[in-house]
């Protein structure tokens, strides 16, 4: 699917209505009591929790080291520590959804497909994202300021709470209606 501009990550402010049908009959507050929310979305869905968390920590702890609250020596393990854990996991489940979840899931109900086409199209501008996330990140590690890192977090915190939303706006109704267990 060729990106329209206002689909793209950056300039989108939630799925377009058209790919809301199945968020609609299925609205996030009723997700937990379905039957068919069994252990996969539960796991999926702390997945992006962990990822939500860890991004928050790692943008608190570039503030508190711009601020001076946190020196360079606590800083610094804690964002190799927590840094790596965020690129590596989050690399990992987006190419588990790529290429095994979502290729399965737009089969399931074709109103919503084009959906999974808009998730990897974020995918692919997450990518060149995360690779300057840990060049900011390395640059701090390697005694640099924290500033340039901190203000790729704060831009990058937005874009993944964006698109976190929007894929499990799309991803649990589906599983729901469908009964998909993976």
């Amino acid at each position: 699917m060729a990106a329209m501009p206002d689909l793209m990550l950056d300039q989108r402010a939630g799925l377009p209505d058209a790919l809301r049908v199945l968020a609609e009959t299925y609205p996030r507050d009723t997700w937990q009591g379905h039957g068919n929310f069994g252990q996969m979305v539960q796991f999926w869905m702390e997945r992006h929790m962990m990822f939500r968390q860890l991004i928050d920590l790692l943008v608190q702890d570039a503030r508190s080291a711009l601020d001076g609250q946190l020196s360079a020596d606590r800083h610094a393990p804690r964002l190799a520590r927590f840094g790596g854990t965020f690129l590596n996991e989050l690399h990992a489940h987006h190419s588990i959804e790529d290429h095994h979840y979502f290729p399965r899931l737009m089969q399931l109900d074709p109103r919503i497909a084009r959906g999974f086409d808009l998730l990897e199209a974020d995918h692919h501008a997450i990518d060149p994202m995360l690779h300057d996330l840990a060049g900011a990140a390395n640059a701090v590690l390697q005694g640099g300021p924290p500033d340039g890192l901190h203000h790729a977090l704060e831009r990058f915190s937005g874009l993944l709470d964006r698109h976190l939303t929007d894929e499990e706006d799309l991803v649990v109704p589906v599983i729901l209606h469908s009964g998909f267990d993976g």
